[in-house]
């Protein structure tokens, strides 16, 4: 183990607690491990997210980042053990996880896109209505409330949105679910600079509404600015973590993911 990775894992140890500013933690994850066949692609990943709390995975492409989204889910297949909203699940599995008020938006938004934006968004509260909650209508005017624009292109297919408001889209979506916590799969992918501060924006006011939210990241600076706490994931991971402002001011998170050649 090389100098810096030793002084990694001693960051991380120190910090055994692992988030201690989470209030009422509405997931806990400890000893997340994956594997694809001999391949380890998670190993022993541990984080907090408390409720109404914005946590942030940053690291590089290939780190293990949706993995670890993805087993939290349970679409794949772990070791270890998740507790969300008080009770632990020994396999994750998604449907119970989707009933219990955990949403993901994945990085590839899966849209009906011969859809139109309102029945996009009325198809994420099926699950509700399905449970015998008959308060989508207000809840959709919320989602307009936080974007407008859906709003104004409520009868257009979503197959012909920009990407940005295809992002929108998907996050406005998953919030129809009335979800205890929302997780983001690379929301910043492939958008335009201006987009993505408003998508982050908005991201931040979920904060205000009591929504916690898990946002995984390669757009580190943006992520940062917006969350509470962080955890750099590299090769399968944690080797760093911290509240945002220390990570942001890291002198190793600032060279290897804010400097000017820090494009991950």
């Amino acid at each position: 183990m090389s100098g810096e990775n030793a002084m990694n894992k001693q960051t991380q140890g120190s910090a055994a607690s692992s988030n201690a500013d989470a209030k009422n933690p509405v997931l806990e994850v400890k000893d997340l491990c994956v594997s694809y066949g001999k391949v380890e692609a998670l190993t022993d990943a541990s984080l907090t997210v408390g409720e109404g709390q914005i946590v942030t995975v940053i690291g590089p492409n290939g780190a293990g980042k949706t993995t670890m989204l993805s087993a939290i889910m349970g679409v794949l297949g772990s070791r270890g053990q998740v507790a969300f909203d008080g009770s632990v699940e020994g396999v994750p599995e998604v449907e119970r996880m989707v009933a219990r008020g955990m949403t993901l938006v994945p990085e590839k938004r899966e849209l009906f896109g011969e859809m139109s934006v309102e029945d996009n968004l009325v198809l994420g509260a099926f699950q509700r209505y399905r449970m015998g909650k008959r308060d989508h209508a207000q809840t959709l005017e919320e989602v307009y409330a936080l974007f407008p624009r859906l709003k104004e292109r409520r009868d257009q297919a979503a197959g012909t949105m920009s990407g940005g408001e295809r992002q929108m889209l998907a996050v406005g979506r998953a919030l129809m679910a009335k979800p205890k916590l929302l997780m983001l799969d690379e929301p910043s992918l492939g958008l335009a600079p201006l987009i993505i501060r408003e998508i982050f924006r908005t991201v931040a006011r979920l904060r205000e509404m009591g929504v916690s939210v898990l946002l995984v990241e390669q757009n580190a600076r943006a992520a940062l600015q917006v969350a509470d706490y962080g955890y750099v994931l590299e090769t399968g991971e944690v080797s760093l973590e911290g509240p945002s402002k220390e990570l942001a001011n890291d002198p190793r998170v600032i060279e290897a993911y804010l400097g000017l050649g820090g494009k991950h």
